[in-house]
């Protein structure tokens, strides 16, 4: 017995990093441990204080810039392809990674570029970054630079994938990230655009959305869009909905954590824009809105205490960006009634806590390597690469709410798994009621 128990606490201090913590506002500043330690004297890297209320927007501000300045510090003097690792060595997607770098960054720091400035040390940090990131934009979409990043692969549709991303991130911060640009960058990121066209628009799974959003966001530039693409995703996305607020990733479904990283605010944020178009799309985007309720709910009730959650399905390197329908939803104030901000914000937190703070989320230049809990290579699938897990960045798109919001000020409330758990009587869960996909069935 006692021969177990000294392996195990050899495995809890090995490295030292999993160790006894010295915080700075809510981030975990990890320092080495006496190996005679007690394995009960060690706080887990997750740990903070959930009632210290003041703390957790600073937190999330430090997330986004360790976040984002790597990317956008190196694109902004044009150094990202000599500067980034890439992992794994000598990947396929060693052409595509560097735009995955920049779109999925952005994608999810945006909403909180876009708030007004102000001489805070956030408003300070804030626009440090958007400056940054409009450099960024100019260096990856100038075909002179040597950033210039690939935009129409035929053989590879990622670059399609990646371009929907920045124009998600754009369309998120109209003023900030597209009206500043210099006309000459506009009619750059026009161009990346539209070279995507040489990649069909697929019909096989949620790669529908992306042809569909660099469309809508080419209509929203002033540009003459597909409105076919547009069209074929919404008729797809109707035709997959499962129910209780899941879609099919295709005609069947996936248990995974694509109705986050993809389908649910993709499909909301296209239909925003050309929902009022007809009246079969301004059905679909009520529906479309109940159920990422739906889904906001399911997803919160997914998050453990620790902030740990389900490993299943692909691309789990991406992170806290399998919570973006949660963040999503947040971020437009359509939470379900039976969660408050404050219960969402508890649920994200300990999310980004688990997956930012674990060692070996970083390496030694502050870069993303592949992992959920660390640095987990093999976890990676073969479309994985360095630039791939900036999707990290999604769960923090409540940042656009100002810091005198609710969601930010409101006193401390537990997730559900901690009140169901913990004895708090509650009300019942149960699926949406009359929901127009309740009797979808896999063919």
């Amino acid at each position: 017995m006692n021969q177990r128990r000294n392996f195990i606490k050899t495995l809890a201090l090995a490295g030292g990093t999993l160790g006894l913590t010295k915080a700075t506002g809510l981030r975990a500043q990890a320092t080495a441990q006496n190996t005679t330690a007690a394995t009960s004297d060690i706080a887990p890297y997750w740990a903070w204080d959930k009632a210290d209320v003041a703390a957790i927007r600073p937190y999330w501000c430090d997330v986004a810039s360790r976040l984002a300045t790597p990317v956008l510090e190196a694109l902004s003097k044009r150094q990202l392809k000599a500067t980034m690792p890439v992992e794994p060595a000598g990947t396929k997607q060693r052409d595509v990674t560097y735009l995955e770098a920049l779109g999925r960054v952005l994608a999810g720091i945006a909403p909180w570029l876009e708030l007004p400035a102000d001489d805070t040390p956030e408003g300070r940090q804030r626009a440090r970054l958007a400056v940054l990131a409009r450099e960024a934009i100019d260096a990856g979409t100038d075909s002179k630079s040597p950033d210039f990043m690939n935009f129409c692969e035929k053989k590879v549709r990622q670059p399609q994938v990646d371009c929907a991303f920045l124009a998600q991130a754009m369309l998120r911060t109209p003023r900030e990230l597209w009206e500043k640009l210099d006309a000459r960058v506009k009619t750059n990121v026009i161009a990346g655009m539209k070279a995507t066209r040489v990649v069909g628009a697929s019909t096989r799974n949620n790669w529908c959305l992306f042809a569909a959003m660099i469309e809508v966001f080419l209509a929203r530039a002033g540009e003459k869009h597909d409105g076919a693409r547009v069209t074929s995703a919404l008729k797809l996305m109707r035709e997959w909905y499962a129910g209780d607020g899941w879609y099919g990733d295709g005609a069947s479904f996936h248990m995974d954590y694509y109705n986050s990283f993809v389908i649910q605010p993709m499909l909301v944020e296209i239909l925003d824009i050309v929902g009022d178009e007809t009246p079969e799309w301004k059905e679909l985007r009520d529906h479309a809105k109940t159920r990422l309720t739906r889904y906001a709910e399911t997803q919160e009730r997914f998050v453990a205490p620790d902030g740990s959650f389900p490993p299943v399905g692909r691309s789990l390197v991406y992170r806290g960006g399998a919570f973006q329908g949660l963040a999503f939803a947040a971020l437009r104030k359509q939470l379900p009634k039976k969660v408050t901000p404050a219960q969402a914000r508890t649920a994200l937190t300990s999310v980004i806590r688990r997956t930012m703070e674990a060692p070996g989320t970083f390496d030694k230049n502050g870069w993303l390597q592949i992992g959920l809990g660390g640095h987990q290579p093999a976890l990676g699938e073969n479309y994985i690469s360095t630039g791939s897990l900036y999707m990290a960045s999604l769960p923090l798109l409540p940042l656009g709410l100002p810091p005198i919001d609710r969601f930010w000020t409101d006193a401390h409330v537990a997730s559900t798994w901690e009140k169901a758990w913990s004895g708090v009587d509650m009300p019942e869960d149960h699926a949406i009621r009359g929901d127009a996909g309740d009797r979808w069935q896999a063919k």
